[in-house]
């Protein structure tokens, strides 16, 4: 095993549904040794005890650690993250009619808190008025009613957040992801850099001996 080179990329955040998890599982392995990287794929890497979600931070180091017991003369080459998470998700029976009043009760209050929020706002800087106020300047004569503003207005407010949010159903306008995702994005790398920090301040991390 002189000379042989092995090259490792983990992702900072690893979902894995077994309780035995393999390097498989969380690592793109890398070799001209083929045998090698398949008794690697197989090695145990983390056993998990209680069947409940749970989150465990590696160190790459102990990754290293376990191949360099099992290959001493490798060299590893890590291109992925230094610090991970193994997040465990135990499989479970989902319960459709739970799922379908999720979603009913979600998109209740997205409708009426959007529609408090639309109407708060166009309260807010009397859109009535200034649509008034338009009409009386071209028409030359106060408006009696609704008119073609409102309704374009109406029109315009729904095509502008699904342009915004380029999504409607299972249609998109464009490949390209929507705000929420990016959001989402952020917001999960906040969170695994958190975690992993207060893992290194606890000394909770699961790191070399």
């Amino acid at each position: 095993m002189d000379n042989e080179y092995l090259y490792i990329k983990v992702d900072k955040d690893c979902m894995v549904k077994k309780s035995i998890v393999y390097l498989e599982d969380i690592a793109k392995l890398y070799s001209t040794d083929t045998d090698m990287v398949n008794v690697l794929k197989k090695q145990v890497i983390l056993a998990i005890k209680d069947n409940k979600e749970s989150k465990h931070i590696f160190s790459i180091l102990k990754i290293i650690e376990i191949i360099n017991s099992i290959y001493p003369n490798v060299q590893v080459t890590n291109l992925g993250e230094i610090d991970f998470i193994i997040q465990y998700e135990p499989p479970k029976k989902e319960i459709k009619i739970i799922n379908y009043l999720k979603v009913i009760f979600v998109s209740l209050i997205i409708f009426f808190g959007s529609a408090f929020a639309i109407m708060t706002f166009n309260a807010d800087v009397s859109v009535h008025e200034v649509f008034g106020i338009i009409y009386e300047l071209i028409m030359g004569s106060e408006k009696a009613g609704g008119t073609i503003l409102e309704i374009c207005y109406s029109i315009g407010i729904p095509i502008g957040i699904i342009v915004f949010y380029n999504h409607f159903s299972k249609a998109k306008l464009s490949n390209d992801p929507t705000p929420l995702k990016i959001q989402m994005r952020l917001y999960e790398e906040d969170l695994d850099k958190t975690l992993i920090a207060n893992a290194n301040r606890e000394d909770k991390i699961i790191d070399v001996d």
